[in-house]
């Protein structure tokens, strides 16, 4: 408990006390408990009425009520004393965060500003936290701020369309900015006024309605995230590829490792072995050398026709495990050889090997 707070409740204690002691008094002086109340309200709060009995001829209850205004008026004045104490210091306790806040982004230099505290700001939020990036939130409701205030980031209240706003989360001296607000409209007039501040700062926007990619792209943004596409396109791949997602999922990297892979040219895919492919009964080491460098096997999934208990996913698969049908291949490679791969796990073309084709 803080000081004011003991303070607070140490003089509310006395007040009690003292009150209470009070009418207990006047009660065994033979007043009643209505009339001994009233009697030690008056008292304590000087209000100036009457006595409720005249007391000329009771020096001995005279002093009792001295008394009683002095012990209740001291308390009293202690809890006022409580509350003030919490309110100054709270006042100033927030004015020296904010002000140790405002220096630290200051000192801010290429950084990001992520615009928008929501689910996915709070998502985009706890990554850059955990990847070691230095970033700022900008965000209009106090409430969401305040959350991440107290997560221990740096924090801008304010519209995030206004030049002012960016301004104090450094947007001059950033070097990204990332606007994942739910509102496409705001995104675009937050990139726009980003780019006017600082012309070099890199977007990233996030867009609901795909129509708006272009118009972010127009305005300023040099990447564009359409979060429902992305997860469309995951749901997707679990059920046209589930081994081959659950291996990423798996993963130690978090990054959608298929678009990483897709930038440069790459793709993962399940190839699954049917009765009739060549592949049937050759080992792992012989289907590699007969693709040659268009490809590498990352994993087997054993049974995966059949999805059943005694399904098996074999990462890094030893050169002599031999397929059987009904196996899968999970195979990094080109994205223009993966098709020419699916054909040769469905097909019988006679496997080389080393200059010999397998019967």
């Amino acid at each position: 408990m803080t000081k004011p707070a003991r303070t607070i409740a140490t003089g509310a204690g006395f007040v009690l006390a003292s009150c209470g002691l009070a009418v207990c008094g006047y009660k065994a002086a033979g007043w009643g408990w209505v009339d001994s109340l009233y009697m030690v309200v008056i008292t304590v709060f000087g209000v100036g009425f009457g006595e409720v009995r005249d007391l000329s001829d009771q020096p001995g209850l005279r002093l009792f009520t001295i008394g009683v205004i002095l012990v209740c008026t001291t308390s009293g004045l202690y809890l006022v004393g409580g509350l003030v104490q919490a309110l100054a210091e709270g006042q100033v306790n927030q004015l020296l965060g904010r002000r140790r806040m405002t220096r630290g982004i200051e000192r801010l230099t290429g950084h990001a500003i992520v615009c928008g505290y929501g689910r996915v700001g709070r998502i985009l939020c706890a990554e850059l936290a955990e990847a070691g990036t230095r970033f700022v939130v900008v965000d209009n409701d106090a409430d969401r701020l305040a959350a991440a205030e107290e997560a221990g980031l740096f924090v801008v209240l304010g519209d995030a369309t206004t030049e002012e706003t960016l301004e104090t989360a450094g947007v001059a001296r950033a070097k990204t900015l990332a606007t994942v607000l739910p509102n496409d409209a705001l995104n675009v007039f937050i990139t726009l006024t980003a780019r006017g501040v600082n012309p070099n700062v890199r977007v990233i926007a996030r867009a609901e309605d795909p129509s708006s990619e272009k118009k972010l792209i127009r305005s300023g943004a040099h990447s564009v995230v359409l979060p429902a596409r992305i997860g469309a396109g995951k749901i997707a791949s679990l059920i046209t590829r589930p081994s081959a997602e659950s291996l990423l999922t798996d993963a130690e990297s978090r990054s959608d490792l298929q678009d990483e892979l897709a930038r440069i040219g790459l793709g993962m895919n399940e190839l699954l072995i049917e009765p009739g492919s060549d592949w049937v009964g050759a080992t792992v080491a012989e289907v590699e050398a007969a693709g040659g460098i268009g490809f590498l096997i990352v994993a087997l999934h054993r049974g995966a026709k059949e999805h059943g208990a005694d399904e098996e996913i074999i990462r890094r698969p030893p050169g002599d495990a031999v397929l059987a049908a009904g196996d899968a291949l999970i195979v990094l490679g080109y994205d223009a050889e993966l098709p020419t791969l699916a054909r040769k796990a469905k097909t019988e073309h006679g496997l080389i090997y080393r200059g010999a084709r397998r019967a």
